[in-house]
């Protein structure tokens, strides 16, 4: 199996691509890049089994009605949002709060924070994705799912905060984070990538979304339930690890793994 991670930007200079092959209990990172565009990414897509990426794949389900109400000078589902309440029904997915309900962490938003740019990227991207190797449904159950680094790293018990910028602080946390990496996961081979990855936390960030690609694919992520699987399917679902890291080892039809009898 090769999975692929993806820290999506808005601009190709910050966006980085990771693909790791997975052999016999094994991991090895096999293509690390930076600067990527929007047909590398699709490419690597169609040469890997599984995709993570660190973006937004869709919008509130709210967020469109709103719009066309503004638009056609309808004021019913604008005044559905009104005051704080509502306008964070426009900002956050069910996945967001989901998340922040799992893990502590914000999630940004999608329709009025800085994501807005790169989410229309992955939604272009997606759109190609769908031309040439058909369409991927949001909720992860094809071969793309949505991935949050962040919190794939905490929920695996390595600490991870502040590690994002290019002073030397972050330099510094970033290589402490990738040190307790490497601790937690010997079996992950950077085949000669460590620099690389503790200059740039975009890099890093595609390394962790293709770990968790692989937790997705072993079905060792947390799921939508039935309250949240219409939402999953229009605006997206954030997979988080529901295992451990040491368990992204396992072979499909192991005992305790997916797809396993026992």
């Amino acid at each position: 199996m090769r999975t692929l991670g993806v820290d999506l930007a808005a601009a190709t200079r910050k966006t980085a691509a990771a693909v790791i092959d997975w052999t016999g209990g094994a991991a090895q990172l096999v293509h690390l890049s930076l600067d990527v565009t929007d047909e590398e990414i699709v490419d690597l897509f169609g040469s890997t089994d599984m995709t993570g990426i660190d973006c937004p794949v869709g919008w509130p389900d709210a967020f469109l009605p709103f719009l066309a109400g503004h638009l056609k000078f309808d004021a019913h589902p604008v005044l559905d949002h009104d005051g704080i309440e509502g306008r964070r029904l426009l900002a956050y997915r069910d996945t967001d709060r989901f998340i922040t309900g799992k893990t502590g962490l914000i999630p940004l938003s999608v329709s009025a924070d800085r994501l807005a740019h790169p989410a229309m990227r992955c939604a272009v991207i997606q759109a190609k994705i769908a031309r040439d190797h058909g369409p991927q449904p949001r909720d992860g159950s094809g071969r793309l799912a949505e991935v949050y680094p962040a919190a794939s790293l905490k929920l695996w018990g390595i600490h991870s905060r502040g590690y994002k910028g290019r002073g030397a602080p972050e330099s510094e946390r970033l290589r402490l984070i990738l040190d307790n990496l490497e601790t937690a996961a010997p079996w992950l081979d950077l085949a000669g990538h460590r620099d690389d990855l503790a200059a740039s936390d975009d890099m890093f960030d595609a390394v962790i979304a293709s770990l968790t690609a692989r937790a997705v694919s072993l079905g060792q992520t947390l799921q939508p339930t039935t309250d949240h699987g219409a939402a999953a399917l229009s605006e997206g679902w954030i997979h988080v690890p529901s295992g451990r890291l040491a368990d992204l080892t396992e072979q499909p039809g192991q005992p305790g793994s997916p797809g396993s009898p026992d």
